[in-house]
């Protein structure tokens, strides 16, 4: 079973939540957190969607 966490260490950037989503989806980080600035850069997505996300998103080493 997957789970969605932020991740830590090396795939984090700013709070990992980028890094966590691509490994939830299996995708590159890189992918992402480009889309996250598109959408964040014009007024389409929030950022404090961002900084929610990175409350509420459990921590990597939370599972384990």
């Amino acid at each position: 079973m997957k789970k969605l966490y932020r991740t830590e260490g090396r795939d984090a950037v700013i709070c990992g939540v980028c890094g966590g989503i691509a490994r939830f989806f299996g995708v590159d980080p890189t992918l992402v957190r480009l889309a996250t600035v598109l959408l964040v850069v014009p007024g389409g997505m929030s950022l404090w969607v961002y900084i929610i996300a990175a409350l509420i998103m459990p921590k990597e080493s939370a599972l384990y």
